[in-house]
């Protein structure tokens, strides 16, 4: 089978290494697999960028010409780069540039057209993850879906919103949209042109045929209640590699890692504090009431540091963790995985951390109640609550079910790499087999 897949970026996480992992498990199968990209960064023949086209104009030529440099730059890692490459691209284009001031979703990627003629032959079926991203022109979905079966894969909730990627405790999205409480949440908008958005996109899914997936049930639901209508709805969560994020020996990973042999650990993943959508505001609350009430229990952090952690007793801090065997040793060191969100599709680290057989105590939102079975493989919470937050963490450090690490990596098993990847091939089949 011909597979093209359609995302963001064939480097990063979430998405972007989902992507990656299926792009790669496809061509190991024996199948024909491409990745078509926003933005490349491997240099894999079968991984396509999204051919970038200049409009007419010398000053449009100039700033395209100046957004292509900001782009390498951001391949060699200069920070900073890719944002002010967007904000080039955007002065490249004049369309981009005025329906940015208005507040409308940006299509305007004509390189978008060209997408099927730079593949050697035409694919079999089209799978598509974000669309979000500035890279895109939804408007193509029509045409693309009445040549070749077409799967939007749901991340977040952009698709069914008139800008943003999660909805939070907001419902006009059900409505329409407009009068848009937040329009800084990302992916953020300058005006409020959310009822304009809407349209455009139930308009442009009335004309095409699509398939919608979504790693939890609690996703589709929300696609069903939208504009959004599909021919066939199906879950497949979101796969790990099981062969990496195991139990193995705690003593061992806490070795590698320096950390105390003999304290109870509890660890976290920190995003931006301006990520609305992970709730750091509630974790920060929780831990430091948790620091309180246990003293003597050490924590450890991966990702962002934190103004509001800096002052949390027993720290040990891991600012970037690009290895997974090094993220498996994380999981594995600690008692309890803590993790919070105010939206969440599918927790990605929610899984991982279980596989190794780690508890975890989260908020109850969205995906994450699929994930976590409550009292077997570890506790749930009410969002933004930080203090029953704190005494679930309490209670699963100090007196844990006997079973509850196996139970993890039992519940998590389901979850693999392979699962999904066997998933996806049977519907590929399906879908085609009913053209």
């Amino acid at each position: 089978m011909k597979i093209l897949q359609i995302n963001t970026a064939d480097k990063g996480g979430g998405a972007e290494g989902s992507a990656f992992n299926l792009f790669r498990r496809y061509r190991e199968a024996g199948h024909t697999s491409w990745l078509a990209v926003g933005t490349k960064y491997s240099d894999d023949s079968d991984i396509i960028e999204i051919p970038r086209l200049p409009e007419k104009g010398v000053a449009n030529a100039v700033f395209f010409r100046m957004a292509n440099l900001a782009r390498t730059l951001d391949k060699r890692g200069v920070k900073g780069m890719r944002r002010l490459a967007r904000l080039l691209d955007r002065h490249a284009n004049p369309q981009r540039l005025h329906d940015w001031h208005l507040g409308r979703e940006e299509y305007a990627f004509p390189g978008c057209r060209q997408l099927l003629d730079v593949l050697p032959s035409q694919p079999d079926i089209i799978h598509c993850h974000n669309l979000h991203g500035w890279y895109f022109d939804l408007r193509l979905l029509p045409e693309l879906s009445s040549r070749i079966p077409v799967i939007l894969n749901l991340r977040d909730a952009w698709l069914l919103t008139g800008h943003c990627a999660y909805f939070m405790e907001c419902d006009n999205w059900l409505h329409g949209c407009g009068d848009c409480p937040d329009l800084a949440s990302y992916p953020a908008i300058r005006q409020d042109a959310t009822h304009e958005n809407w349209l455009a996109k139930r308009d442009i899914y009335s004309r095409s045929r699509l398939y919608v997936t979504a790693p939890s049930q609690w996703l589709i639901d929300q696609a069903k209640a939208s504009m959004l209508n599909a021919i066939e709805y199906k879950v497949i969560p979101n796969g790990i590699d099981t062969t990496v994020f195991k139990p193995a020996d705690c003593a061992e990973a806490r070795k590698r890692l320096q950390l105390p042999s003999d304290a109870k650990i509890a660890m976290f993943a920190t995003a931006s504090a301006k990520n609305l959508f992970k709730d750091p505001q509630t974790l920060c609350k929780a831990l430091h009431i948790l620091a309180n009430r246990m003293p003597e229990l050490h924590f450890l952090c991966v990702g962002t540091d934190l103004k509001e952690l800096r002052d949390l007793p027993n720290l040990h801090q891991l600012h970037y963790v690009s290895s997974p065997a090094k993220m498996a040793d994380c999981y594995r060191a600690a008692d309890l995985f803590i993790h919070t969100a105010r939206a969440e599709a599918f927790g990605k680290t929610v899984t991982e951390a279980m596989a190794c057989g780690t508890p975890v105590a989260a908020t109850a939102v969205g995906g994450i109640t699929e994930q976590v079975v409550s009292g077997k493989t570890g506790l749930l919470s009410a969002p933004g609550d930080a203090t029953e937050l704190a005494q679930n963490a309490l209670t699963l450090l100090t007196n844990p079910p006997d079973d509850m690490r196996t139970a993890c990596a039992s519940h998590a098993s389901r979850y693999s790499l392979d699962a999904q990847v066997h998933a996806f091939l049977n519907w590929y089949e399906e879908i085609v087999g009913a053209q």
